[in-house]
């Protein structure tokens, strides 16, 4: 009988408890993993989105159908050395607008082709 409780009692002992190290290392890990994880999900999506929003920008000359962050449709007329471009909106209508918050651009003569096309 006292052998069937010391052997009850050694199975019931909780399991040893893992070192600092150990502890260490897989919290280390784990921080890795989760690190890695947001790199390719939102860093890394968001940095090419950047540098094609930068190709975009810097590519845009006059005559070429640009959106803005506004919603403005315009065609731009001049495009400045510090960044600003001269869009026109309307016939006789020009406003200054930053080459940031441009969103999309379409070649005025391709958009004049697809509607062409269209028709």
């Amino acid at each position: 009988m006292t052998l069937n409780f010391l052997a009850d009692a050694v199975a019931a002992a909780p399991a040893a408890l893992p070192s600092q190290d150990e502890q260490l290392y897989s919290s280390l890990f784990m921080f890795a993993t989760i690190f890695v994880v947001f790199y390719f999900l939102i860093i890394r999506p968001q940095q090419k989105k950047y540098k094609t929003h930068l190709a975009m920008i810097t590519s845009i000359k006059r005559n070429d159908s640009v959106v803005t962050a506004g919603g403005i449709v315009g065609k731009v007329t001049k495009v400045s050395e510090n960044g600003d471009l001269l869009v026109e909106i309307a016939k006789g209508v020009e406003v200054t607008v930053k080459a940031q918050t441009i969103l999309e651009v379409t070649d005025h003569k391709s958009k004049a082709v697809a509607n062409d096309n269209n028709n």
